[in-house]
């Protein structure tokens, strides 16, 4: 009877987010002024520059308030996750509280993957609904689509995939023909969790061969896997992450094997919530 916490990753942002968490934890919304050079409260609350959808802005603002909603869900709730998972960006927040790293390390890391990305220009996403990932790649051979991966697999018939830009705008409306319920373009300026993130993820790789990292204190589930993190895989599958898919049908269905049962979304918004019901 296991409890999962689930962290929110990209997409999930949305203004007014933390406004009940800043107040309570002032010495880590100060910290992370001063790490990031502006004022995540003013970002997240009013947004004055409409900053907080550019994936540089929006990975640290997500990240800052995953981790003071987890921070109020064990201290307030003394509700406590025998497993850590997170969806993309996510995973960060879950690594934080499995105690790979701490606040700081977590959000200077963060930072820079949402430079990295943001600088990553001429992609695109499409959120294909109503068919599964075997359907989706199908539907893409029979397309002559080989420029285009499969992103993410959020659940049994929501698939995202990624590629240049120019392509993903002509084969999401085929994909329709193909059987999908509805091909959706996502507000992305970059081709993200595909092969055309390589060379971000290995500018990430020289970055990260600056930190450490601490033992897990909990089980965190890696994206790219769907396996557990272990203490040596750390760095490796963050730089990983940001080239492959999002394994999350895997990563759910793996957890319920093991006896999870509860899945608590920690973050703003509902989107995991819903794919997880989706999951069997």
């Amino acid at each position: 009877m296991s409890t999962v916490f689930m962290f929110p990753g990209q997409g999930s942002q949305s203004l007014g987010m933390g406004a009940d968490l800043f107040e309570r934890y002032p010495d880590l919304v100060a910290e992370a002024d001063i790490i990031l050079g502006y004022s995540i409260r003013e970002l997240c609350l009013l947004d004055p520059d409409d900053k907080l959808k550019r994936t540089d802005y929006t990975q640290p603002a997500l990240y800052i308030v995953d981790i003071l909603s987890y921070l109020a869900k064990i201290d307030v709730e003394e509700l406590r996750p025998d497993f850590v998972i997170g969806h993309s960006l996510g995973e960060y927040a879950a690594l934080y509280a499995a105690g790979a790293f701490d606040f700081a390390t977590g959000l200077k890391l963060v930072q820079k993957r949402g430079a990295l990305m943001n600088a990553a220009t001429g992609g695109g996403m499409a959120a294909v609904l109503g068919m599964n990932g075997d359907a989706v790649a199908a539907a893409l051979a029979e397309l002559g689509a080989g420029s285009i991966d499969l992103a993410n697999f959020n659940s049994p018939s929501q698939i995202v995939i990624s590629g240049p830009k120019a392509d993903i705008e002509s084969v999401a409306p085929q994909m329709e023909e193909k059987g999908a319920r509805r091909a959706v373009i996502l507000p992305v300026s970059g081709a993200f969790h595909s092969r055309y993130m390589k060379p971000a993820a290995e500018e990430f790789e020289t970055f990260l061969s600056g930190f450490s990292f601490n033992s897990l204190q909990i089980p965190c589930i890696a994206n790219c896997s769907a396996q557990p993190y272990t203490d040596d895989s750390i760095a490796t599958n963050l730089v990983k992450q940001i080239y492959s898919s999002v394994r999350w049908v895997e990563t759910i269905k793996g957890l319920r094997e093991q006896g999870a049962v509860t899945f608590v979304e920690v973050g703003p918004g509902t989107v995991l919530s819903g794919l997880a019901r989706q999951i069997k």
